[in-house]
């Protein structure tokens, strides 16, 4: 007898109050498909609701951060109607943005379409120097429906933000650290040695209800 298959997104919180969210989908490169949507949500809401979580980290497991959405499931159901209702009743996004504590983002191989506009939302962008951004969907004839038209120019210059939407080239995290849309580049293999650095500089302060930065503020903190 086999076990039930593994979780496509994976949950945990230490005794830290760190809450960490893993795309655990390694095989298909963390292609975001509407199960791991659904599950994103349950786990941001219990993200909202635990007493004492300090911060939120996102990671993807394998090679890649997330190489976008799912497109084996452009096409078929739900509607758009559907479609449209489900992300009004349940919008990540919304979610992950108005959590009250300060969010991470862990980024290695490829943050492609939903894969980079999830960082977007989150508060600090670490990245592996081999790490590679884009927001391809322009190549399949569509517009980033994850919010990256609207959050990418509040990050990075306007020019720089037309330049990866309306071309859908990747860029590469020394461009991503000049142009803002990461707050700090580590090699491949310091880059969980550097993401634990910034949780613990977030669990050294007092916790406050809200410790967000707004989206788009620039950082002013020494990296």
């Amino acid at each position: 007898m086999t076990g039930a298959p593994p979780e496509k997104v994976r949950f945990e919180v230490d005794e830290r109050g760190v809450a960490v969210v893993t795309l655990a989908r390694p095989d298909k490169l963390n292609a975001i498909d509407l199960e791991m949507r659904d599950l994103l949500w349950t786990y941001l809401l219990a993200c909202r609701d635990i007493p004492d979580l300090r911060c939120v980290v996102f990671r993807g497991a394998g090679r890649a951060f997330s190489a976008g959405a799912d497109v084996s499931e452009f096409g078929t159901a739900p509607s758009i109607m559907d479609a449209r209702r489900a992300r009004h009743d349940r919008d990540v996004w919304g979610l992950l943005l108005d959590l009250p504590v300060p969010t991470i983002a862990r980024m290695h191989g490829y943050c492609y379409g939903a894969g980079l506009e999830l960082p977007l939302c989150c508060d600090l962008r670490i990245a592996a120097q081999s790490t590679r951004f884009a927001l391809p969907e322009v190549t399949l004839g569509y517009i980033p429906s994850a919010g990256g038209t609207q959050t990418l120019p509040r990050i990075v210059p306007p020019g720089v933000a037309a330049h990866l939407i309306l071309t859908g080239e990747p860029i590469d995290a020394t461009a991503a650290l000049r142009w803002g849309l990461v707050h700090e580049v580590a090699p491949d293999d310091l880059l969980d040695a550097t993401v634990e650095r910034h949780i613990a500089r977030l669990l050294a302060g007092e916790p406050l209800p809200a410790r967000r930065l707004p989206l788009g503020a620039p950082w002013t903190g020494a990296l």
